[in-house]
């Protein structure tokens, strides 16, 4: 009860004109940004990160959870208009999606996965409302050797899932909190890894490799690939009919719920949800014949999942400051950016911030649903627009945003110098994601292990003599096994369909 009481509140914080109107600029342009082929809901965030900089936290962050839930919308229509996925987790959807479209039906099911969408939107904000205030009064109960361990098993299980080696994302984790601690020691007070440079005792700014990696680096991906327009499927008819809407409506309940309780655990990214949704429905179906060729059952299950696990990705998040998938880490970083620190502390000192970003979703996918199921030919129009146009705008908007935040050329140069590092990365396949989660979680993690070393007076073994912290490192092991078989499975089944292994974030 005490939770509705205040989302209501929030709602009321988000229905005031300005915060109304960053809701509708995080969540609905930045669907264009998820239906460019390429600019995944991540890299969406870090590209338009800096233009959050001049906002007050709680408008920064709503915006930010627009943009990211706004790019999930976004990414079904190349996928289904096109056959070419926003971000891995879209693969699922081309499947059937494209079938649809060259039978004249790209309209229909580009209805079906905006309304699965929001149906797991909403479904999944639900359940953030009900169990992470739970989760975030049960972690009031961890120590420093808890935090350290549920980080340690965040960090291992995302490092699984990133699509790459577990050996490339251990080294590129190393690096990562290399990274973090260049400047004064947290425990010490002491300059670190400066060299003797003055620029490098305050440390690197994490906004400016943000931008770097992601933004910087899309760019020169952009310019590499020489993209260029590619003939889409005509849109006839939007709106789905009554027998695809009966034709989906379990299909998307059942994608939904999956996707939501997967999507609460570390491990079990957007891809791997929206695979085994796929899967699910293709086995439960009257005639698994038709999937593949057009069933509109094989868009609404996959997309409803996707999205879904995008929503209880939150819970984590939020509760215990632990991010699930890649999106959802460079979102805490935004989140430490602004001199915030999710988990329960957040809930408890910050009450009023945590339910006004919660209501503001629950806007936000209202928003979508009704401006993106006409506009689904305007969006799939916008898909005709050079990179050579896109590519200096973004690199405009980056320079600029790593250099307002601290007015210094020097973090100009980082996100210049780490844009080349994330195009190598890329190019030679070395994963990111594992160096971003490092460098956001090496700070707390630091902090976390020396707490821990003082309470034990050295004694390594109070990570598995506490029972809580003993449990969290049990379950980790055991998520992580899950979710390498799982992360297996979804390898196979996207070289299978696609003919190539692709990043499972």
């Amino acid at each position: 009860m005490d939770s509705i009481m205040y989302l209501l509140n929030g709602l009321g914080a988000v229905l005031t004109p300005f915060n109304l109107f960053i809701v509708v600029v995080g969540s609905f342009p930045c669907t264009f940004v998820g239906v460019l082929p390429g600019l995944g809901p991540t890299s969406a965030i870090a590209i338009l990160l800096p233009m959050t900089t001049i906002l007050e936290p709680v408008q920064g962050i709503m915006m930010m959870a627009g943009i990211y839930y706004g790019a999930m919308y976004g990414g079904s229509t190349t996928a289904i208009l096109m056959n070419i996925p926003g971000e891995s987790s879209s693969v699922p959807a081309t499947l059937d999606g494209y079938p649809l479209a060259k039978q004249g039906r790209g309209g229909a099911a580009l209805g079906i996965a905006a309304i699965g969408s929001f149906f797991a939107g909403i479904l999944g904000l639900v359940g953030l409302v009900l169990f992470a205030p739970i989760l975030a009064d049960q972690a009031l109960k961890f120590g420093p050797p808890e935090y350290f361990v549920l980080m340690l098993m965040a960090l291992f299980i995302l490092f699984n899932i990133s699509g790459y080696s577990f050996i490339k994302s251990l080294i590129m984790g190393a690096c990562g909190f290399l990274v973090s601690f260049v400047g004064i020691g947290l425990s010490s007070g002491v300059a670190r890894f400066d060299f003797g440079l003055p620029v490098l005792v305050g440390g690197f700014e994490m906004i400016s490799i943000i931008i770097g990696l992601f933004a910087i680096t899309e760019v020169l991906k952009g310019i590499e690939e020489s993209r260029i327009k590619i003939k889409q499927q005509k849109i006839k008819k939007v709106f789905p009919t009554k027998e695809d809407l009966k034709n989906s409506k379990m299909p998307i309940l059942r994608g939904s719920l999956l996707g939501f309780f997967l999507g609460i655990l570390p491990g079990f990214s957007a891809t791997i949800t929206s695979f085994l949704s796929y899967d699910i429905e293709k086995k439960v179906s009257k005639h698994p014949e038709k999937f593949g060729h057009g069933a509109i059952e094989g868009v609404a299950g996959p997309e409803s999942a996707n999205n879904a696990t995008s929503s209880g990705g939150f819970i984590p998040l939020l509760s215990l400051g632990i991010p699930s998938s890649p999106p959802l880490a460079v979102l805490l970083a935004a989140f430490m950016i602004y001199g915030l620190t999710p988990g329960p502390i957040l809930f408890e000192q910050n009450s009023e911030f945590v339910w006004t970003v919660i209501a503001s979703m629950f806007i936000g996918n209202v928003i979508l649903l009704i401006l993106n199921l006409p506009l689904v030919g305007v969006w799939a129009k916008l898909t005709d627009v050079p990179f050579g146009i896109l590519a200096p705008i973004i690199l405009m908007i980056s320079l600029l945003g790593a250099f307002s935040v601290r007015n210094s050329l020097f973090d100009c140069f980082v996100a210049i110098v780490f844009g080349v590092l994330g195009y190598l990365f890329h190019k030679f396949n070395w994963p990111i994601i594992p160096f971003i989660l490092c460098l956001v979680l090496g700070p707390k993690m630091e902090i976390s292990f020396i707490q821990s070393l003082e309470i034990s007076s050295g004694n390594l073994l109070i990570f598995v003599e506490r029972p809580i912290s003993l449990g969290l490192l049990l379950s980790s092991i055991i998520i992580l096994m899950i979710s390498i078989l799982f992360t297996k499975r979804t390898k196979r089944r996207m070289i299978q369909e696609t003919g190539e292994s692709q990043d499972m974030s």
